[in-house]
């Protein structure tokens, strides 16, 4: 089986189309409740992506690091 990739930029897209609905006068409770378990799904999936992102930055600024001999934690507090 194979999984396919998530796709950040479209979950935001479909996220600002969810908020934008919700943001509209014509509000329909049974489709309001289904677009609000979608935005749920689709913050979840951004989170654990963003997740995945920050700890494979955070691999490769270590090597990095040790490949140029430099103080990791010097090297990440110019980041933060």
């Amino acid at each position: 089986m194979t999984e396919t990739k998530f796709d950040f930029k479209k979950a935001l897209e479909k996220l600002t189309e969810i908020n934008n609905w919700f943001q509209s006068s014509d509000l329909d409770l049974d489709e309001g409740l289904k677009k609000l378990k979608e935005g749920r799904e689709l913050i979840t999936q951004c989170n654990k992506r963003i997740k995945e992102v920050e700890n494979e930055f955070v691999k490769i600024k270590a090597e990095f690091a040790k490949e140029e001999d430099i103080d990791l934690d010097e090297l990440l507090g110019e980041m933060y």
